[in-house]
């Protein structure tokens, strides 16, 4: 008899309807015009300038929302109930074609992805392994092969809502493929704990 146990998964946190058709369709409309800043990944891709909870009544709303899944998310990672604050957060709109390239978020522990307009199926959030330094150089990946969680390169996320929510990891590479469908507007933030205890070296975050 054989035993298999997934050693170290990495965990990935969807909520759904954290935030009501109301507080979803007044941050679209409101921030749509305000995504000004382009983005070297693709030319039909924009974003806002990094905002703060405070910038905004509709953000401080959707910070409220958001921050008690930090807490439970952050227990996952860290085995313990921190506190937790939003660093930054920004609006993107992807038009039809658009596509955002491979990236993770320097500086922060939990990053998160809330959906305020439908997304197409093809153009949903899609996670993947690291391009180095954990796994063999030489790959097995071919049109035979059963792809399974211990071995594919890339999870396509769920289908999301409006108002819909995912939390992972900010060190985890993710993308969105080209987009098919209609404008795709999505609020990003990254969040910090109000410290960290390494066996008696503490860290404390500004700004949590």
């Amino acid at each position: 008899m054989n035993d298999v146990f997934g050693l170290f998964p990495v965990p990935l946190l969807q909520a759904r309807r954290v935030l009501d058709a109301t507080l979803t369709g007044a941050l679209a409309a409101h921030f749509e015009a305000r995504a000004d800043q382009d983005n070297n990944s693709s030319g039909r891709l924009s974003h806002t300038t990094m905002l703060q909870p405070g910038d905004s009544p509709l953000l401080g709303m959707a910070a409220a929302a958001v921050t008690p899944r930090l807490g439970e998310f952050g227990l996952l990672l860290f085995g313990e109930r921190l506190g937790w604050s939003i660093k930054e957060m920004w609006v993107n709109v992807l038009d039809t074609g658009g596509y955002q390239a491979m990236h993770n978020h320097a500086n922060s522990f939990i990053s998160g992805v809330l959906y305020l307009t439908p997304t197409h199926a093809d153009a949903r959030t899609v996670f993947m392994r690291s391009p180095g330094g954990t796994d063999f150089s030489f790959r097995n990946d071919h049109d035979g092969v059963t792809q399974g969680p211990y071995n594919a390169g890339k999870w396509v996320g769920p289908q999301p809502e409006p108002g819909d929510m995912v939390l992972f990891p900010s060190y985890l590479m993710h993308a969105v493929p080209h987009n098919p469908g209609a404008r795709r507007i999505t609020m990003a933030f990254n969040a910090i704990p109000t410290r960290l205890d390494s066996w008696g070296y503490s860290v404390a975050f500004a700004g949590a």
